[in-house]
């Protein structure tokens, strides 16, 4: 069992190390560890750029990656304090965007503004406790090559967004979207689909 293993699996030694990472209540992480762990954990690609004022939640004992030529916007959030957060190649993600991990997103897409991304659930299960004191699920989401997601998207956890999708503005993606459709509603439901014989978009024979 490696470090990262032992202290996880012991309470008071991840309180320790957790408090060592960042203060109490706060899901940022200490100064020091922007400056000196992050840079050796984390992989930024050649020609990637995250603004300067984007609020980066990220720890080193999760994993983040932004690939070659991405930019994450202003005002944006990322934060993998329960799960990896992976961005392609050439990918923007657009102002004011949440990204919590778990999620993993292709290359060549396009984030709106205001977009939602969220691997994570808090629990409500025990009435006697505060949600946000529960055991949290987290589940990942995938968000396959060339997407584009409209404005004021919410993507759920668990789900997957296939390759050369469009998600529409305002749209809450509770379930996955197959390949090649275009996606919209509150729940989102498929509103086109690529039909590669007639090479043309078409309504689907029923709905997700």
């Amino acid at each position: 069992m490696g470090l990262v293993d032992k202290i996880k699996a012991n309470p008071r030694l991840k309180k320790m190390a957790l408090w060592a990472l960042m203060p109490r209540n706060q899901a940022r992480p200490r100064l020091w560890v922007k400056l000196f762990l992050n840079p050796l954990k984390h992989k930024h690609g050649k020609g990637s750029c995250i603004r300067r004022r984007t609020r980066m939640d990220v720890l080193p004992f999760n994993y983040f990656e932004i690939g070659r030529d991405s930019t994450i916007e202003d005002f944006a959030t990322v934060n993998n304090g329960v799960g990896d957060v992976v961005i392609g190649d050439r990918t923007r993600i657009g102002l004011g965007c949440v990204l919590i991990g778990p999620v993993k997103v292709g290359n060549d897409i396009m984030f709106a503004q205001n977009i939602v991304v969220s691997g994570l659930n808090h629990g409500y299960i025990d009435i006697d406790v505060p949600p946000s004191q529960q055991e949290v699920e987290t589940k990942q989401i995938i968000i396959e090559d060339d997407v584009w997601i409209g404005a004021n998207a919410v993507i759920t956890a668990g789900v997957t967004i296939g390759k050369h999708c469009v998600i529409a503005a305002g749209s809450i993606v509770t379930k996955s979207v197959p390949p090649y459709s275009v996606a919209g509603g509150n729940p989102a439901r498929i509103l086109r689909q690529y039909n590669p014989e007639s090479k043309t978009w078409e309504k689907p024979l029923q709905a997700i």
